[in-house]
């Protein structure tokens, strides 16, 4: 297989799962440190990042491997509380800016491009005091954040994502309370945090277009979470229409407003509208976009960046009064029996490309970036690691019938990027702790 000029090969991690030194050189504790160190049994046997892969102390073996490796892109995320310990440019922590300064420069020594992420789920606990995603105040504290790493790297940095999955962040930490600040708000939270994303998604794009575009050169987009549906029964008509909820619950509900149009998709609108007027409510759970606000979002992205790991078959299942997000959607998703499983993640390679080709067809064959891609296994496991060996054989077998076998017209410039805090690529030393 031989991939087209400009096809890119990278790793990606992020802050809090890799970096270890929760509370080195001045570094303010984020709501996973929190989270984490109150323990219970939402945390698996108790453990924290506190250590996680010890990237801090560690980052000359990782750049060792990132070498070995002989990757072109490196994507990382910059922990907003080890720069701004409360959140706010009040207080600068200057050996946080040392440390992501050692980081870039040797990547670019080293001929590797860095991709840097700004926010990967580790929010400063002092602002989520002051209400988290859920308060409309986080979006010009964002914005200000991102001015900050903008003006601080923005001359070295060409590439950067804001915020890392907010569909994920949304559900998991706003709707089902999973994640920090573990405070459920089922059919509601999760739309709130997603609306404050967005918006707080394009007012930072804009100030890089007004601000620092001109000079730097640089480009700045999201990173979207998404699996395929397919329907259970492609016969029938109420699984097909599941699938295609699906796919603009997780996928377009951020895609569209971002690429489009400024807003959420009518399927979306409808649906949750349809939904909380059958559970008693006045109005739609889904908060709306001013017009100015649907101007302000509209074209904010200068790339696709896309997450896939795997797939499911959707099914039709009615709820008639049950509230949450998952609930609004009205499916039942599950895994054919035939799909090898490992761990959440089963193998379903033709998955990533049927989702490359939606997103081709429905965003104006927009240039991709694969920003996360692979499976987890247990820890310990065993270096004889031919399963991910052929997870990554048959993923690439896809890709490459869509970016060489397929239309000429497709934009050659693409990263698939593997995860490092689910494999263990080269030394023991950097297997993932929960």
């Amino acid at each position: 297989m031989a991939f087209p000029a400009g096809f890119g090969w990278g790793a990606s991690t992020a802050a809090y799962q890799v970096e270890g030194g929760w509370d080195a050189d001045g570094k303010g504790p984020s709501v996973w440190d929190t989270f984490t160190h109150q323990g219970g049994e939402r945390v698996f046997q108790n453990q924290t990042g506190d250590v996680a892969c010890g990237s801090y102390t560690l980052w000359e073996e990782d750049l060792k491997c990132i070498k070995q490796l002989g990757l072109t892109h490196y994507r990382f995320s910059l922990s907003w509380s080890r720069l701004l310990p409360d959140g706010t440019t009040g207080f600068i922590n200057q050996k946080g800016i040392d440390y992501y300064n050692k980081i870039i420069d040797d990547l670019l020594t080293n001929g590797v491009i860095p991709i840097v992420t700004l926010y990967h789920f580790d929010l400063p606990q002092a602002l989520e005091d002051k209400g988290g995603w859920l308060s409309e105040a986080i979006i010009e504290s964002f914005d200000k954040y991102a001015r900050f790493c903008f003006s601080m790297f923005g001359d070295r940095v060409k590439q950067w994502i804001t915020i890392n999955e907010p569909n994920i962040l949304a559900i998991m930490a706003y709707d089902l309370g999973v994640f920090p600040p573990g405070v459920p708000h089922f059919g509601t939270g999760g739309y709130q945090a997603a609306h404050n994303l967005i918006k707080a998604h394009a007012r930072s794009w804009h100030s890089y277009d007004s601000f620092f575009r001109k000079e730097q050169k640089g480009m700045v987009s999201l990173g979207i979470f998404a699996g395929w549906a397919e329907p259970a029964d492609t016969n029938s008509v109420s699984d097909q229409e599941a699938a295609k909820r699906a796919i603009a619950f997780c996928l377009d509900f951020f895609a569209k407003p971002i690429f489009i149009d400024g807003d959420y998709p009518e399927v979306v609108k409808s649906q949750i509208a349809f939904m909380s007027k059958k559970q008693g409510y006045p109005s739609s759970r889904l908060p709306k976009f001013t017009e100015e606000e649907k101007r302000m979002i509209k074209g904010t992205a200068d790339f696709f960046a896309v997450q896939y790991y795997t797939s499911r078959l959707v099914k039709y299942q009615e709820n008639k009064k049950e509230v949450g997000f998952l609930q609004d959607v009205e499916l039942q998703v599950f895994p054919d029996p035939s799909w090898k499983r490992l761990d959440w993640v089963y193998v379903v390679p033709w998955g990533i490309r049927k989702l490359l080709k939606y997103i081709k067809d429905t965003y104006n064959n927009p240039v991709i970036y694969i920003t996360e891609n692979g499976f987890p296994q247990g820890d310990p496991a065993s270096l004889d690691d031919t399963q991910r060996w052929e997870y990554f054989r048959q993923t690439f077998q896809e890709l490459f019938k869509v970016f060489v076998q397929g239309s000429s017209k497709q934009k050659p410039s693409f990263i698939f990027m593997t995860i490092k805090e689910t494999c263990k690529i080269i030394e023991e030393k950097f297997t993932w702790r929960k």
